[in-house]
Order: C-alpha cells, then sequence, then structure tokens
C-alpha cells in the first residue's frame, strides 16, 4: 500500500539522521518527551545542586599576620582571623603553618562555625625565623576535610631586635624620618591595628614596644581588648594617648578617663606652644630622663660610640607651626610629671603605670596644625625611644645577640646526660684505625690468610658499632625526667597584681615518644627553645600546640636520650602574693605566701642588698645601713661569667661535663634578670631576653626590685600530663616598686 495513503510523509532516505528526528510525527515526539520529563527533571535538579551546594557552603578565611603584616624577631605576636560560615554548621579546626624559613611549632584551635556567622579570633604565635618568614593556615571541617586555606602568606616587614616596634589605633599613622643607614630592614614604621582584630591576649601584644591610641578609636575598643592592653601596658609597654574631645573620655572611654594622669576639665585654643620644640631638640627621652646613646634600650656595645650632639638638636623650628593655634585639653595634674608645658597649661604628661609608661598628649596629633609639622616625624621617632644612632650614621650593628632561653637550658637539662670527653673519643677513634688497618694486617700476614680480611673487616665494624651504643646507653640511658623553672614577676596595680609567668622545663626521654603538656591558666601558650646564633635563629621543637580559650594542650615528639627545653608563657591576675615597701631608711616585705623567701635580694640603683629568709606568712622590716651589699655589675659579672661557656657546650654533644651546666639556680636566675649589665666588647656573646624579662631599665628609673627564690613551689600546676620519674621544681619571684622618701 502507498504510504501517502495511511496519512504518513515519506522521508527522503538520505536526509541525516538528526533531521530525521525532527520531523517525526508530533504525536510520536509527545509519546517520547513524556517518557523522558522526570530523567530530565532529575538531571536539572542534579545539576542546580552540584552548582548551589559550593556557593552555601563557602567559608571565607580571611588571615591577618602581625602587627599590620610587622612581625618581631623572637618574641610572640598576633595572628588574626576572620571566618564567615554561609553553610551548614560545623567545628572547625584552624591550623597554622610556617614557612620552612621560619622553622616553629604547629598551632590549632577549634572554633564553632554556625550557618551564616562571621567569627574574629587570635592565635598568639612566636617568630623564630629570621629569614623571610611565611605563614601559612587552612580551615577543616569534623572529616579533616579542607573547607579554606592561605598558602605562604609572608609579612611586610621583620622587625629586627634592635628597633622598636611601634603601632596605631588612629585615623592617621604617624611617619618616622629618613635613616642614615641604607638597610631596609632598619628603618621602623609604625603600624596600623584596626580595633576588631585588636588581640584580646596580653600574650599577643608582647612583641609591640610602642601603641599609639587616639581618644576617639579608643571607644571602639571592647572590654576584653581593654583588659590585655592594660596588663601589656603594666608589664612594661609604652602607651601614647592622644587626646582629642572630652565627651571621648565618657561612656565606653571611661577606663581610659581614669588611667590618664590629668583630670580632664575643658578644651582651649593655644596660641604659643614651642615648649614642643624645645623639647624635641633637647636630650630628655619620652619618660624625661636623659637620653644616653650607651644605653639606649636593645643597641649593642659594638654600635658606633655616642656623637657628642644630638641628632635633634639641629631641628629648625617649623614658623607655620608655631604661629598656628593648637587645640588643647586643660586640666588638673593628678600624677606623673610634665614632659612638655607647665603644671598650669600641659601639653604632655609622662606617668609611670606599673612597670611600663603613658604618655598623654593633649592634643590630638591628626589635626591641624601638628599634622602638618615639618618635624612630626622626628617627634614621634624621639616618642618611640629610636636609637639616635640610626639617625646619624650609616654603620649601625644589628646583632642583639644570642637568646637566654640556652641560659635556663642549662640550669635544669637533666645531669643524667653525660657526654664523652673529646680525649676519649680520640682515643676511641684512634683504637678503630689501628685494628682495621695495621693490627689486622698484621696477624692476617703473620697467618698467612690475608683473604679472611673480608671477614674481619665487617666484624670489626659491628664490634665497634655495639660498642660504640654500648658506651652511649652508659652515659645516656637513664629515667624519664622534667624540671621546671619558673621565673614569675609580681605587677600590683590596684586591688590586686599581674602574674607573668616564664615556666622553663627541660624534660628528658630515654626513649622515642611523644610526650602530652597542658595549662588551664586564662591566658597561657607553649614554645620550644628558641636558639640562635649570630642574629639567626630558630625554634628548636616540634609539637603541635591546641590553643583553648584558656589555656593549651599540646604533644611533643622527643628523641631518645635527649634533653629539650620548652617554655611556657602565662598571664593571670591574682592577689597580690608579696608586697614590698623601700624607703631611703628601711626595706619591708610582707610574704603572704604558705613558703618562705629564700635567697632574698633586693636592687637599688646600682648595689644589690642581701637580705635574710622572710618565713611564710610575715612581714619583716630590713635597716639598709646594716644589709651587706655589692655593686650590681659586679654581682651580674660574677655569677654570669659563665653563662656563655655553658650555652655553648651544651649545644656540643662532646666535651666537658660540668662546663655545659649551671648549678647554682638561684643566684643565675637573678643574675640573667640583669644580663644586659653582663655585656662584653663581643657583641656576639651577649644575650637578647624576651620583651619584659630584663629588668635594667625599673633600676635606671629609680626603682626597687627584689628577686626572691621559692624552691619547690610554683604558682601553677605542673605542665607535664606523663608520669615522671625524677623532677623539681623552683620559682624566682620578681617584684619591682617606686622607693619612697
Amino acid at each position: 500500500m502507498d504510504s501517502t495513503k495511511r496519512g504518513h510523509t515519506r522521508m527522503p532516505r538520505n536526509l541525516p539522521g538528526i533531521f530525521q528526528r525532527q520531523l517525526l510525527p508530533l504525536s510520536s515526539a509527545s509519546q517520547l518527551l513524556r517518557g523522558r520529563l522526570p530523567a530530565l527533571w532529575l538531571l536539572i535538579l542534579l545539576v542546580t545542586l552540584l552548582f548551589a551546594s559550593p556557593l552555601r557552603a563557602a567559608v571565607r578565611f580571611d588571615m591577618f599576620v602581625g602587627y599590620d603584616g610587622i612581625v618581631p624577631m623572637g618574641s610572640w605576636f598576633p595572628i588574626a582571623f576572620e571566618v564567615q560560615n554561609d553553610g551548614p554548621p560545623f567545628t572547625a579546626t584552624v591550623e597554622i603553618a610556617a614557612g620552612q624559613f621560619s622553622s616553629t611549632q604547629n598551632r590549632t584551635m577549634l572554633v564553632e562555625l554556625p550557618t551564616g556567622t562571621t567569627k574574629r579570633f587570635i592565635i598568639p604565635t612566636f617568630n623564630a625565623g629570621s629569614y623571610y618568614p611565611t605563614w601559612s593556615a587552612r580551615v577543616l571541617d569534623e572529616r579533616r576535610k579542607v573547607r579554606a586555606e592561605t598558602t605562604s602568606q609572608r609579612v611586610r616587614r621583620l622587625n629586627e631586635a634592635v628597633v622598636p616596634l611601634a603601632a596605631a589605633i588612629t585615623r592617621v599613622v604617624p611617619t618616622l624620618p629618613e635613616l642614615k643607614t641604607k638597610q631596609d630592614e632598619l628603618r621602623p614604621v609604625f603600624g596600623r591595628l584596626q580595633p576588631s582584630v585588636f588581640p584580646d591576649n596580653p600574650l599577643a601584644l608582647e612583641g609591640l614596644d610602642t601603641l599609639y591610641l587616639s581618644s576617639e578609636r579608643a571607644l571602639d575598643l571592647k572590654a576584653n581588648q581593654v583588659g590585655p592592653l592594660l596588663a601589656w601596658l603594666h608589664g612594661g609597654g609604652h602607651l601614647i594617648v592622644g587626646l582629642e574631645q572630652i565627651n571621648h573620655l565618657s561612656g565606653s572611654g571611661e577606663w581610659l578617663k581614669q588611667l590618664l594622669p590629668v583630670e580632664a576639665a575643658g578644651m582651649t585654643s593655644v596660641s604659643s606652644h614651642d615648649e614642643l620644640q624645645s623639647w624635641l631638640t633637647s636630650r630628655k627621652r619620652f619618660d624625661g630622663s636623659t637620653h644616653d646613646s650607651s644605653k639606649a634600650r636593645k643597641a649593642g656595645p659594638q654600635n658606633p660610640p655616642p656623637s657628642s650632639a644630638s641628632p635633634y638638636s639641629a631641628l629648625v623650628a617649623d614658623n607655620a607651626f608655631e604661629s598656628a593655634p593648637l587645640q588643647v585639653i586643660t586640666g588638673k595634674l593628678r600624677d606623673g610629671r610634665v614632659l612638655v608645658g607647665s603644671t598650669a597649661a600641659p601639653l604632655v604628661v609622662s606617668v609611670a603605670r606599673g612597670r611600663g609608661h603613658l604618655t598623654a598628649l593633649m592634643f590630638a596629633p591628626e589635626l591641624e596644625p601638628f599634622r602638618s609639622w615639618k618635624n612630626a616625624p622626628h617627634f614621634w621617632a624621639k616618642m618611640i625611644d629610636l636609637p639616635p644612632e640610626l639617625l646619624t650614621t650609616e654603620a649601625f650593628n644589628r646583632n642583639a645577640g644570642r637568646p637566654i632561653d640556652g641560659v635556663f637550658g642549662a640550669m635544669i637539662d637533666s645531669k643524667q646526660i653525660r657526654k664523652l670527653p673529646v680525649g676519649w673519643l680520640l682515643l676511641l677513634l684512634i683504637g678503630y684505625l689501628v685494628v682495621i688497618g695495621p693490627l689486622d694486617q698484621y696477624w692476617l700476614k703473620k697467618l698467612n690468610k690475608q683473604m679472611l680480611t673480608w671477614l674481619t673487616f665487617p666484624a670489626y665494624v659491628a664490634f665497634f658499632s655495639l660498642l660504640i651504643y654500648f658506651i652511649g646507653y652508659k652515659l645516656r640511658a637513664g629515667e624519664t625526667e622534667w624540671n621546671e623553672l619558673h621565673v614569675v614577676d609580681v605587677i600590683p596595680h590596684g586591688e590586686s597584681a599581674d602574674l607573668r609567668g616564664h615556666t622553663y622545663g627541660s624534660i628528658y626521654s630515654p626513649v622515642n615518644a611523644q610526650y602530652a603538656f597542658a595549662s588551664e591558666q586564662p591566658f597561657a601558650t607553649l614554645r620550644g627553645e628558641y636558639v640562635g646564633n649570630y642574629g639567626g635563629g630558630q625554634e628548636s621543637s616540634r609539637s603541635t600546640v591546641e590553643q583553648r580559650p584558656a589555656g593549651f594542650r599540646a604533644q611533643a615528639s622527643v628523641p631518645v636520650w635527649t634533653s629539650q627545653l620548652f617554655v611556657n608563657d602565662w598571664w593571670r591576675q591574682n592577689a597580690t602574693p608579696v608586697k614590698l615597701a623601700v624607703t631611703a631608711t628601711e626595706i619591708t616585705i610582707d610574704n603572704d605566701l604558705e613558703v618562705p623567701l629564700t635567697n632574698v635580694r633586693v636592687v637599688i640603683g646600682d648595689q644589690v642588698l642581701e637580705l635574710v629568709n622572710v618565713p611564710a606568712q610575715e612581714k619583716k622590716t630590713f635597716a639598709r645601713r646594716s644589709l651587706p651589699s655589692s655593686t650590681l655589675q659586679m654581682f651580674v659579672q660574677n655569677n654570669g661569667r659563665n653563662f656563655s661557656a655553658a650555652v655553648n657546650s651544651r649545644q656540643e654533644a662532646f666535651g666537658d661535663n660540668q662546663q655545659g651546666r649551671i648549678n647554682d639556680l638561684a643566684t643565675a636566675s637573678m643574675a640573667a634578670s640583669f644580663v644586659s649589665m653582663n655585656s662584653t666588647a663581643n657583641n656576639y656573646e651577649n644575650f637578647t631576653c624576651p620583651p619584659g624579662f630584663e629588668l635594667s631599665h625599673l633600676t635606671e628609673r629609680g626603682d626597687a626590685v627584689l628577686l626572691a627564690w621559692l624552691p619547690n613551689f610554683s604558682f601553677t600546676p605542673p605542665l607535664n600530663q606523663f608520669p615522671s620519674s625524677r623532677g623539681a621544681k623552683n620559682t624566682l619571684l620578681r617584684l619591682a616598686c617606686e622607693v619612697g622618701k
């Protein structure tokens, strides 16, 4: 039958297949479409979910390293994070790892990330690297899947230890003058800090020397940020406050009002303010003392001799600035001293706060005319205590010495480890060469069995290998040992005191093992020993530290027959355990502890006074004239002369067993507290300390310093979470106060 009679159109056979499918009858196409419609919708749904799921589960992850990208050498600094989760809630593990040139511990923190939230948090990190440090971070979920990461983030500037590190919380960041030196790493800059990511941990602020805070931006700081800021100030920081409006000192700025040395009363416009130029061109420092280049903080003895001319003395007055009116906050002086201006009309007021210093600028440096003052960069250079040599010479020695950690390692390292003397090592080597050489040839030739050397030589190697292992076992095998030495600073202010602790812990491991450490102090963290040589450095341990809201948990690997040093830095507020009062004639010590104070010494000026023990829960008064004394420099040099030899010997595998040890822990730790007094002409043999550890600046400004030894006592529970067959714990307590009349 003809196909046209059946109502169908005959399709030419030579058409392509696609056209044949397009020319299907409408009824057949509809049936085919209805048959495939569910599968088509399922495919569309799967594609939509595939592309939409990552968008809904996206995690935005930002990392901010240091103080506006500036990282100090050999000190703690903050790494701030901002994490936004737009997907389902999960518990994130944030991991930090250092690059190859900044070897240090890995650090982690657990963070709850609900849906649609943004979290900001700080992880204090220690920088041991000295060449191109980088840090990487990633966010892991509960299944250890990487949800976000940032890799190899380099810092904007690595701040040398001899250069002060300054930051600002303000609208306009201050500038500093051009330096003579051509070395870019020695050019200090102000880092800009944002209140939203300002550290809420006092340990993360320790790498900062100076902080400029405008009264306007102080209102943006939260209570959990103000506390660490005050702890940093009382612990030795320099806080500069610029006052713009009186209403900035009310409401959320009430804490700043109570901190200032001036009771603000009103505002006025000062037409004559040439006192600023007079102070700038004088030899006065930010605290009112006379600047002596030979005692400049962080400057080494190999720096060029100080010039008789100050780099500020030749600065020419800016007539435009001098003739412009300056808006000033007026008020009544409560304490401190007027640095610039008069008691009736102060422009700059300086006051000690704990071990630190507060400078109140009664004007706003961000506003005119100060903002356009030609000498403003030099004003800020003086405020941050920039070494004058950087402004006068190109040949500035930047070496700051070796870390002090090695000295404390020599105090508490296990005495179970004994070294093989070099003479015995040479004798063993000579014996080995004699046996495998002439002796082997002699007796095999005598037996006429020279071919047996293929058997005797491996036997000699095996024998001497076993002998060396046996010697090493006898010299180093022992029991697990954990020793702690606590250096605790008591910093009273108000009704309580800040306790700032440096806990040095040394573990000896008889096997290859992992060891657990923990602390539940409000603010605490852990690092390995900071080892350095000639300006370089690294961290010796390989461990992982989990930072927690209160304290930390850590796991560390320790090789067999080795002793490793760890440092636990912690801070907490406490009732004042020991009180000190010093007058021109008497010293009074009130011991509220349940243990006696032994090896008690008080340093006043350049004198070290020897006191008898103070029993527990007792108060004793001593007449200063009757106390035996010695000069501070002689005390430090006599008790610290072997520090360099001990550190050098401790890093050597062979040698004398006694040279790398310091046995008098009490006296040596006291001498280490003033180690700058033991500086030598060879700067590479000197030592550098963590910020706030060295106490010489307190005696230089006129404070008295109490040093007391507490045997078998510590303010904190032990760090080790593992059994130890041997161990010891001791504490050096340090307390400073003003000398009354």
